[in-house]
């Protein structure tokens, strides 16, 4: 099964999600070509010394989709691993605040893809943006 497919099987509850997904309370709302929408939600099993949700949440959440954004563009004989990850924390995100993030390819090679990606509310307001460079893999490595 190629990428898109697989996650459209995902959001439709055909495919189970990545138990990742469970871990982080992502839950898969929109996909298109080169382009995902997440609704994510950190709960208080995610928090740091300071009682603050952990910057890894976001961290998590942008490799997440620039990742799966990456995937939508992958037939079922290719894979992909992230070799960067960027992300910058705008503002700090509140336990149990619901937020969208999306990702979306920029760039694809046939042996590499670049997606931007980015953590906002209902209103647009930014609370992390990020990107990924994917190394695009033939599953026969």
């Amino acid at each position: 099964m190629n990428g898109i497919d697989r996650l459209k099987g995902m959001m439709a509850g055909d495919i189970p999600p990545p138990t990742m997904a469970k871990t982080m309370s992502t839950k898969l709302v929109g996909v298109d070509d080169g382009f995902v929408r997440f609704i994510v939600t950190a709960d208080d099993r995610l928090l740091n010394l300071m009682g603050g949700v952990h910057g890894g949440f976001s961290a998590t959440v942008m490799d997440t989709v620039t990742g799966c954004a990456v995937s939508t563009l992958l037939d079922e004989n290719t894979g992909f691993a992230t070799t960067d990850l960027n992300v910058k924390m705008v503002r700090p995100i509140q336990v149990g605040q619901e937020l969208i993030a999306e990702g979306r390819v920029i760039n694809k090679s046939r042996r590499l893809a670049i997606a931007d990606g980015k953590i906002i509310d209902e209103n647009g307001k930014i609370y992390a943006t990020g990107s990924a460079s994917c190394m695009i893999l033939s599953k026969d490595c």
